[in-house]
C-alpha cells in the first residue's frame, strides 16, 4: 500500500473558531432526498408507484422539503412529477425540490415538470473542484462562475412566463456541487455570483447547498468550512447553509453533527443512510441522536420497524444489523455483564416515573421511544451471562428466577448454545429451561398425590400427605406429616431410601392472569454431602407448586 500519492487536506484558515464550544439545541430544516439521490443510487431504482408510497412516508414521518427526482434525466421522473402535483400529493405545508444541472434545456424541462406545484424548491448545481474544472469541463474558475451564473439567469427568464403568485412559490438552491474539494474561498466566491444575480432576500432566502459530495477529510475540517463560509458570505441573514454529507470516510454522521453546530441551518439526506457509493447521511441516526439528548427532532419516528420494512420494501435494500437505532442488533446484549446490568437498570426503572431521566445501562434511549421491544434487547449465545437467560424467562414467560438460581440456568442455556453452534431463540430457551426442570422425570415422578387437615397433638403437624411415586420406574406409596403440604411431603420422602436433604431456599410467585394463574415455585435443596440443587414447581395449586419443585431438584442429582 502506497500512502505516499495521497495528502491531507489544506485547513480551513479559520481563527477563532466557535463551533467547537456549541451544542446542537434545535432540530435543523430538513430535507429528504431518498426519492433523488437514494433512487439514482439503487441497482434497481423505484417505479412511480413505489415513490408516490415512498413520498406518503416521507410526509409522514415529518418531512417539510423532499427533493424528489432530477425531472429531465427521464421520462419516469418528470411523470412522477406531473403526477405529485396533478393528483394533490402534496400536503399545503411541504415543499417538493427538484434537481437540475445549469444547463438550458434540462432547465427549461424541470420548469415544466413543476408547474403547477404548491411550493417547490429549484435545486440548481454545477461542479467546481480542480480535478472537475481539470478534468470533466477543462475550464477556468471564471468560466464555471459564468455555468452557474448562466443557469440562474435560465431560470429566471422561464420564470418570466409565470404569474407573481407562481413565482412566489419558487425558491433557489444552489449547490456547489464537490464543495468538500473545492478551495473554500472559490465556493464563497461562486455562491456570491448565484446570490447576486438571483437576488438577496430575507423573506425568500436562497439556499446554499455545501456538499461533502466525496467525504475527503475529517469531521472538524467540515465544520471549520461551513463556519468559515458563513463569516465570508456576504447577507448572511438573506441565505440558508445546508449540509449534503456522504460517508466515504465513514463519518457523515458526525460531519454533519459537525456542520450544524457550525452554524448550518438545513440538512440533506437519506433514510438509513441510502445513497451513491457508501451513501448519504442517515437522518435517522442525525435525528434519533439529538432524540437521546433531550431534543426533539421534529421527525416522528415512534414506528421506527414499520419504517425500516417500508424502506427495504421499497428499496430492496437492506439495513445493517449494526445500524444505530434500527439495526437488528441495536438493542441485543450477548455478553453476560451487558446482560446482567441491562436486566438490572430495567428491573429498576420499572419502579420510577415514566418521565424519570433514562439511565439504563448500555441502552442510550428506550427503544419503547421508537416502537422497539424489550423482548429483543438480550439474545442468548454460548457468550452470554447468567443474567440474560432469566431475563429472558421473565419478560417472555413471566418467569421470576431467583438470583441465586440462575447461574445454573445460565449454564444449561449457555450449554445447549454451545451445542447448536449459534444464538438461541426465546422459544427454544424456555422449552430448554421447562424441559430441565419442569418435565424432568428421570429419577422420581408424583404418580397420585392428597393431603389433609388433621388433628394433631402437635400444633406443628397439621397436614397428612398421602402419595404415590415412581422412583426409577418402581411405584411406591410413601406418607407423613407436616406443618404444611410440602413439610408433609418431605416426611413422607423420609421414611423411603433416598438421600437426605433439607430445603435451603424457597422462593415462590404466580404466573399468568385470572383462569390461567398458576404458582410457580423454586426450591433449593440441601444434601448431606454439602452439595445443592434447584428445582421448579408449577401448578394450579399453591401447595402442589412446592412438592413439585422438591420433586424437580431431586430430579437434578443424577442418582438417589
Amino acid at each position: 500500500m502506497n500512502a505516499s500519492k495521497y495528502k491531507p487536506f489544506p485547513a480551513i484558515p479559520l481563527t477563532e473558531r466557535k463551533w467547537p464550544s456549541k451544542r446542537i439545541e434545535k432540530a435543523p430544516i430538513w430535507c429528504s432526498v431518498d426519492l433523488r439521490d437514494g433512487n439514482q443510487a439503487l441497482i434497481d431504482p423505484m417505479g412511480i408507484e413505489t415513490k408516490l408510497a415512498f413520498f406518503d412516508l416521507l410526509v409522514k414521518i415529518g418531512f417539510k422539503e423532499i427533493e424528489i427526482c432530477f425531472p429531465s434525466a427521464s421520462d419516469t421522473e418528470f411523470d412522477f412529477c406531473r403526477r405529485l402535483i396533478e393528483e394533490n400529493h402534496i400536503p399545503s405545508d411541504v415543499t417538493i425540490q427538484v434537481l437540475c444541472q445549469a444547463r438550458e434545456h434540462l432547465i427549461k424541462r424541470t420548469m415544466e415538470a413543476i408547474k403547477g406545484a404548491p411550493n417547490a424548491i429549484f435545486h440548481i448545481y454545477n461542479s467546481t473542484s480542480p480535478a472537475q474544472r481539470k478534468y470533466t469541463f477543462n475550464k477556468s474558475k471564471e468560466e464555471i462562475i459564468k455555468i452557474a451564473i448562466d443557469g440562474v439567469k435560465c431560470i429566471k427568464e422561464c420564470m418570466k412566463s409565470l404569474s407573481e403568485e407562481e413565482r412566489n412559490k419558487i425558491r433557489l438552491e444552489y449547490s456547489p456541487e464537490s464543495f468538500s474539494m473545492t478551495e473554500i474561498d472559490y465556493a464563497v466566491e461562486i455562491c456570491e455570483a448565484v446570490g447576486n444575480e438571483w437576488g438577496w432576500s430575507k423573506e425568500k432566502p436562497i439556499i446554499f447547498n455545501l456538499p461533502t459530495t466525496v467525504e475527503c477529510y475529517t469531521p472538524n475540517i467540515y465544520a471549520d468550512s461551513i463556519e468559515y463560509f458563513a463569516q465570508k458570505i456576504s447577507h448572511r441573514d438573506c441565505c440558508i447553509i445546508s449540509t449534503h454529507c456522504h460517508n466515504d470516510r465513514g463519518t457523515g454522521v458526525a460531519s454533519c453533527e459537525l456542520g450544524v453546530l457550525a452554524g448550518a441551518d438545513r440538512v440533506e439526506g437519506c433514510l438509513f443512510g441510502n445513497g451513491e457509493r457508501t451513501g448519504n447521511l442517515d437522518i435517522v441516526t442525525v435525528a434519533l441522536n439529538m432524540f437521546s439528548e433531550g431534543v426533539d427532532p421534529e421527525l416522528d419516528f415512534s414506528n421506527l420497524p414499520d419504517i425500516a420494512d417500508a424502506y427495504q420494501e421499497y428499496t430492496k435494500m437492506d439495513i445493517n444489523p449494526r445500524l444505530p437505532y434500527a439495526g437488528g442488533l441495536a438493542y441485543t446484549a450477548l455478553s453476560g455483564g451487558h446482560q446482567d446490568a441491562i436486566a438490572k437498570g430495567l428491573a429498576a426503572r420499572a419502579k420510577m416515573p415514566e418521565d424519570s431521566v433514562w439511565d439504563v445501562p448500555y441502552l442510550l434511549i428506550d427503544p419503547k421511544d421508537i416502537g422497539r421491544k424489550y423482548e429483543g434487547i438480550i439474545r442468548i449465545n454460548s457468550q452470554s451471562g447468567k443474567g440474560g437467560a432469566s431475563f429472558i424467562l421473565e419478560h417472555n414467560y413471566g418467569y421470576a428466577i431467583p438470583k441465586a438460581m440462575q447461574s445454573a440456568v445460565g449454564d444449561l442455556i449457555k450449554k445447549e448454545s454451545d451445542k447448536a453452534q449459534r444464538e438461541l431463540k426465546t422459544e427454544e430457551i424456555v422449552e430448554f429451561f421447562e424441559r430441565q426442570w419442569l418435565k424432568n422425570k428421570s429419577l422420581i415422578e408424583i404418580v397420585d398425590l392428597a393431603s389433609t387437615q388433621v388433628e394433631s397433638a402437635s400444633s406443628e403437624e397439621n397436614v397428612a400427605c398421602r402419595a404415590v411415586i415412581k422412583i426409577n420406574g418402581e411405584q411406591i406409596s410413601v406418607g407423613g406429616k407436616g406443618n404444611g403440604p410440602l413439610d408433609a411431603f418431605c416426611s413422607a420422602l423420609g421414611e423411603i431410601s433416598l438421600p437426605k436433604f433439607s430445603i435451603s431456599a424457597f422462593h415462590e410467585h404466580s404466573v399468568g392472569k385470572g383462569n390461567d394463574t398458576h404458582a410457580v415455585a423454586y426450591v433449593q435443596i440441601t444434601k448431606d454431602d454439602g452439595t445443592s440443587k434447584w428445582g421448579v414447581g408449577k401448578s394450579s395449586n399453591v401447595g402442589r407448586a412446592g412438592i413439585e419443585a422438591v420433586v424437580s431438584a431431586l430430579n437434578q442429582t443424577g442418582s438417589l
